[in-house]
């Protein structure tokens, strides 16, 4: 198999409008590339990495690839899967989150193969007369056509004039950019489709659109912060291996296919599912923290879940008040919950024990004392100084 070939295979769900035209044109020449972004949040997880990956493979292959990072688009929010309107996001947060973005996205692309642009720097420089003639292009019927508007409108619910202009917005970086092809998530396929329209109406010419699987998170729905199911790329090497080890056995071949390089006959010789978790989750640690980590992660996880031991570093925490402590505050003073809700729905639901025992009554006061370890969950642990 070719590199072509195995660029537009692996991590690919659909290639529009055809995979064979768009080998056909790698072959004659070297295309540009884009993966659009935006700015939501300082975190990324590695449903994020999926397509940041796929870029860089382009790149490795001598193509033009471009990562552009929407602090235009952001400004608008990007509706895709969504049943109600984002909230707006100021030019602060944007700046912060791609401050905080920098450090993250070198553990996944190499700057020096791959260009970043911000669609700022053209979007917001649009004049009524050029967003005219961009919208003169798309139909306001082809814009209410995506599933979340129609759900939206069959509740009586509204639709807001700005996030019918976002695929308009987003389309348009295909046209300022003037590319060959766009990369993103199957929820993306909607807006590059756009772009994909404006391209060929602007520009005179084919866009192809490469759409890659959707991870689905630790709880077994779709990877969102939003859902804080995440497995983040500033998780820690504990944190990383421990996370994909809870998932269920049924995802374990497609977090090899989409967040590794694995491959699938390697998996196929290990005898149990959580053998293949536990190789999946070791080759991810390995990608993001080195090997000497992930060995380390391999031998912690171990030491807490199969040999019930505590683990080797557990944060401490001082108390400051004396005497017995409620259960709900103590919690909170730990910072293993945001919240003394959150600490009694744990509670509540057997999952905190004190001391290894596990402490089911929300009312109890507990007496503190240094050395005394609170676990919450599988995984979250912490130590009274």
């Amino acid at each position: 198999m070719s590199e072509i070939e195995k660029v537009l295979i692996r991590a690919v769900a659909e290639i529009l409008p055809d995979k064979q035209n768009l080998k056909k044109l790698m072959q004659k020449k070297k295309i540009r590339v884009y993966l659009g972004i935006d700015p939501t949040a300082k975190r990324l997880h590695l449903g994020h990495t999926i397509n940041l990956r796929k870029l860089q493979e382009f790149a490795n292959l001598g193509h033009e690839a471009i990562l552009v990072i929407g602090t235009g688009t952001v400004l608008v929010g990007d509706p895709s899967l969504r049943d109600e309107a984002r909230k707006q996001i100021t030019k602060k947060e944007i700046k912060e989150n791609v401050r905080a973005w920098r450090k993250q996205l070198k553990k996944v692309v190499n700057f020096s193969k791959i260009k970043i642009r911000y669609n700022g720097k053209w979007l917001r420089k649009l004049n009524y007369e050029k967003i005219n003639e961009i919208a003169s292009h798309i139909s306001s019927i082809q814009l209410y056509q995506r599933d979340s508007f129609q759900r939206r409108i069959k509740r009586g619910d509204t639709v807001w004039t700005n996030e019918t202009l976002y695929p308009l917005m987003q389309g348009y970086d295909s046209v300022y950019l003037d590319v060959d092809l766009e990369i993103g998530g199957t929820d993306q396929i909607f807006n590059m489709l756009i772009g994909r329209d404006l391209q060929r109406r602007m520009n005179d010419r084919e866009k192809f659109v490469l759409t890659s699987p959707m991870i689905v998170g630790t709880d077994g729905n779709p990877m969102s912060k939003t859902t804080g199911n995440c497995i983040w790329i500033d998780d820690s090497a504990e944190d990383k291996y421990g996370k994909i080890m809870s998932i269920p056995d049924n995802l374990i071949d497609s977090y090899a296919e989409l967040l590794t390089r694995l491959e699938t006959k390697e998996l196929n010789f290990l005898k149990s599912p959580r053998d293949k978790k536990a190789r999946v989750a070791k080759e991810i640690v390995r990608m993001y923290h080195g090997g000497r980590e992930a060995e380390k992660a391999e031998a912690e996880f171990a030491k807490v879940f199969k040999n019930k031991e505590l683990p080797t570093d557990i944060p401490e925490i001082k108390i400051t008040e004396a005497g017995p402590l409620d259960i709900l505050e103590l919690l909170v003073q730990t910072k293993l919950v945001s919240s003394k809700a959150e600490a009694r729905r744990l509670v509540e639901q057997k999952a905190v024990k004190i001391d290894n025992k596990i402490e089911s009554n929300w009312q109890s006061q507990i007496k503190t004392r240094p050395g005394l370890v609170i676990q919450v969950g599988k995984r979250r642990f912490a130590k009274i100084k």
